[in-house]
């Protein structure tokens, strides 16, 4: 969107207020913002998938509800402890010391509640925090792409430049998966200079699924310690969604990496609540007091009922859980499961999924794919100049009712082309809405992938329905009904699936 030259003027003198940004008068927006008002991938795919009725494989929330557990505890939180008004800017004390427990077992060192631990709405505003509070006009922030598009831009914000080393992905590397993408210690190191004020290492990592192993974390340190003002800003959302025992290691922990690393993570991902938007800050005491003196004079405190609550949830989230030595184990099970069904469903459509060990995204190689030349001759306000990953996006959302994310959109101008034969899904979706994107996806593929998809679908139908009279004794209209529900959200093409489902129901 191009900005107004000056506050357009109506009749009688009114001033327009639809025209935005200005760059003059009362409506005139800061230098600063001039940047970001160009439409970001997400206001483009979010509202077509929905004009178009396209599985939203897009966006990596849960579309679920939240654990009952969790759900209590916020009940608790409102209706049995009051926690209802102002708490200490720094974090509620009841969520900043069972945090402070947490990474003193995770790091092997005592980390004290009240000077080491702050809490943030989020990990994004985490994120603003520690970048308004540590970097200068003069700093420059690194950044390991594909990235989550909003570190850039709040570096940006902060007035400092953002320099881009790219995870490179190397065929045949280690076991395969998201193991292949490699960072390349001579780019980082080529890439740090006497500006490097930040490095952001994030992992497990988003886009791609990586978890950076001990050795490649330890090779991260040797070249940090070699800069004295290099401060990591480790960002773990991910750290308990890992797959096939893959280990998560927190560079905090590395000999002589706590004084130069600051955590960030969030109960969001966790507990499938991402809209209560608790985060924290784990660090040295002055990186955290930062963060403590920003938040202070931006948004004074965190909401208390949602805190208080995420402590509670922490608390229960160690204790069996459905059968499951804790909900963590339980939370892995279940992705792990979706997982591995989406990754079947690439496939069967001609993709080769680059299988994550992490998270809740799949990056999935497209070289194979077709891509109509109408969507390549294409412009949107959001890709002014059309690559082959956006274009095929658009081609999946439109034509074939399930919406992705190019991952273009995760990269700097130079290093997109790194995109083109790249596609990002995510997983972390009900078990119907994965059983429907296959379906559709399957058509990409001929009749047999469709008969595969749509047998897999009724077995989920059937799986569904004889679970829920198992688990809850439920009378066989109810159980009927659910098969049902269950086969219709799978869309056309599953009646076997309804009527096997209606059958174990009967039998149940």
């Amino acid at each position: 969107m191009a900005a107004s030259s000056h506050a357009s003027k109506l009749s009688d003198g009114e001033l327009d207020s639809k025209t935005w940004p200005q760059t003059s008068g009362p409506y005139e927006t800061s230098a600063r913002l001039l940047p970001f008002v160009t439409k970001t991938v997400w206001e483009e795919f979010t509202p077509l998938a929905k004009s178009t009725g396209a599985v939203n494989l897009g966006q990596g929330f849960p579309d679920w509800a939240a654990p009952d557990f969790v759900k209590e505890a916020m009940v608790n939180a409102v209706t049995i402890r009051n926690d209802n008004q102002y708490t200490r800017s720094a974090g509620h004390p009841s969520l900043v010391q069972k945090l402070a427990r947490l990474y003193s077992g995770w790091l092997g060192r005592a980390v004290d509640w009240e000077s080491e631990v702050t809490v943030t709405v989020g990990a994004t505003e985490a994120l603003f925090a520690l970048t308004q509070s540590l970097l200068g006009a003069e700093d420059e922030a690194v950044i390991l792409e594909p990235s989550f598009d909003i570190y850039a831009a709040q570096i940006t914000m902060a007035g400092a430049a953002s320099v881009r080393v790219p995870l490179r992905l190397v065929e045949g590397a280690g076991p395969g998966g998201a193991a292949g993408w490699k960072l390349d210690p001579a780019e980082l190191e080529a890439a740090l200079t006497p500006k490097s004020r930040l490095l952001i290492l994030n992992t497990p990592h988003n886009p791609t699924g990586k978890v950076f192993t001990r050795e490649e974390l330890e090779s991260i340190a040797r070249i940090v310690r070699a800069h004295p003002r290099l401060v990591v800003l480790c960002d773990e959302v991910y750290e308990h969604l890992t797959y096939d025992g893959a280990e998560h290691v927190r560079l905090a922990s590395l000999p002589g990496m706590w004084d130069r690393c600051v955590t960030v993570s969030s109960s969001g991902k966790t507990f499938s609540v991402t809209g209560w938007k608790v985060g924290w800050v784990v660090g040295p005491r002055p990186l955290v007091r930062s963060v403590m003196t920003a938040n202070a004079w931006v948004q004074f405190s965190v909401p208390t009922p949602t805190q208080s609550a995420i402590a509670e949830a922490l608390e229960k989230a160690d204790s069996p859980y459905q059968g499951f030595p804790s909900f963590y184990h339980f939370l892995r099970a279940q992705y792990r499961g979706k997982r591995d069904r989406l990754v079947r469903a690439l496939r069967r459509a001609g993709m080769r999924p680059i299988v994550p060990s992490a998270g809740f995204f799949i990056m999935a190689q497209t070289a194979g794919s077709t891509v109509p030349d109408k969507y390549m001759a294409q412009s949107t306000p959001s890709c002014p100049k059309m690559t082959r990953d956006w274009a095929l996006a658009r081609h999946l959302t439109i034509d074939h009712g399930v919406a992705c994310i190019p991952p273009s959109a995760f990269y700097c101008a130079e290093n997109k082309p790194l995109a083109s034969s790249l596609l990002r899904f995510a997983f972390c979706k009900t078990d119907s809405e994965l059983a429907k994107a296959a379906v559709r996806l399957a058509a990409i593929g001929g009749a047999e992938a469709v008969s595969e998809a749509e047998a897999e679908a009724a077995a989920l139908v059937a799986e569904g329905a004889a679970g829920a009279v198992a688990s809850t004794g439920a009378a066989l209209a109810d159980a009927s009904f659910g098969a049902v529900h269950l086969a219709a959200a799978l869309g056309v093409g599953v009646a076997a699936g309804a009527m096997l489902a209606l059958s174990l129901a009967r039998r149940a």
